[in-house]
């Protein structure tokens, strides 16, 4: 952990299956990043596991109420970063809950292998390149004028 580093790990709720607490820690993960944005932190990477942990599940309400808690959180930190100057990058690594049933009916808990969107939210962004999780670290970089190492792959933008 560098100097300059903090980490804030929120532990998820004490439940046998998420779909229980579907909204998990978003409301806690959130204001941990409202807070790193007012105490000016220069950089903030934030998990919000509740799409995947209750995907796995199969319970479709729960989902969407899973969701809609990270909704709520995302608004909450947009509206903070607009305020604050900030810039958002949303992404993914992989899918769950978009499909939670195939074709047959069957339930589907595992990860899907769709592409997965990307947004960035940034003073003079308007349109992005296709790309890959290999494309978000140098976006990051040109985000905070940051040289971009030229072993690394293209920014977004």
């Amino acid at each position: 952990l560098a100097s300059n580093e903090t980490r804030v790990l929120i532990p998820s709720p004490k439940v046998k299956t998420y779909d229980e607490k579907p909204e998990m820690s978003a409301a806690e993960v959130c204001k941990a990043v409202l807070k790193g944005m007012d105490d000016e932190q220069d950089f903030i990477v934030v998990n919000f596991a509740n799409g995947d942990m209750v995907g796995h599940t199969g319970n479709y309400e729960a989902a969407i109420k899973a969701v809609e808690a990270v909704d709520a959180a995302l608004g909450e930190i947009y509206a903070k970063a607009k305020e604050k100057n900030y810039a958002m990058i949303i992404t993914s690594d992989h899918g769950n809950c978009e499909e939670m049933r195939d074709s047959s009916g069957e339930l589907l808990t595992n990860h899907t292998t769709y592409d997965v969107f990307c947004f960035v939210m940034a003073d003079g962004v308007k349109e992005l390149k296709n790309g890959g999780l290999n494309n978000i670290a140098p976006s990051v970089l040109k985000l905070m004028g940051l040289e971009i190492p030229a072993e690394m792959d293209e920014a977004l933008f």
